[in-house]
């Protein structure tokens, strides 16, 4: 049994390379994206819809908001788009809104003011232990409970609720039925 060893086939550098290249490839998006999209369309927000665009392509995701009666933004249909990074887990998800609205907390650009899309070192931020679902609901809460007129992205827009609550609703339901009515 000494001269077995030379029995064993030892892979190729081609085969050595290949599977070392299949290993290296492998993010921590790869892992937890399929997991966390799986607990999120099991517990979706009624008010959400959630599309993977190309089913080859898991990193990049639409999310569809239709904002409930008691939202200022009720009767609008908002379009994001969320692109999850290599790091994934270990940095938050991008997201940006494609449907132009009045908002303190997104600006006309679609940027988005949400503690938990940026990397902190507390409860608020993002944490590797936070989940997409996290997210969802919390660009859900943007339309209903989670205003932040006190430190706001769009100033104008948080400036001139403070100022007059009433023309805020009317330029908000402007801006939904210009730009974003179903």
């Amino acid at each position: 049994m000494l001269g077995s060893w030379r029995n064993k086939k030892v892979p190729s550098n081609n085969e050595a390379d290949s599977s070392s290249q299949a290993k290296k490839t492998l993010s921590s998006r790869d892992l937890f994206l399929p997991r966390d999209i799986q607990e999120l369309k099991d517990d979706l927000p009624s008010t959400c819809k959630f599309i993977v665009p190309n089913p080859n392509e898991l990193h990049n995701l639409e999310l569809w908001i239709t904002p409930p009666r008691e939202s200022m933004w009720y009767g609008g249909r908002f379009k994001f788009v969320i692109d999850i990074p290599l790091e994934y887990k270990y940095a938050p998800p991008k997201v940006r809104c494609l449907t132009r609205l009045y908002h303190p907390n997104i600006n006309e650009s679609g940027e988005i003011c949400l503690s938990i899309l940026r990397v902190s070192f507390d409860e608020n931020g993002w944490l590797p232990t936070r989940s997409l679902k996290d997210i969802v609901c919390g660009l859900n809460s943007l339309f209903t409970d989670l205003l932040n007129f006190e430190d706001p992205l769009n100033s104008a827009a948080a400036e001139h609720y403070l100022r007059d609550p009433r023309g805020f609703a009317r330029q908000v339901k402007q801006y939904i039925e210009r730009y974003c009515s179903h």
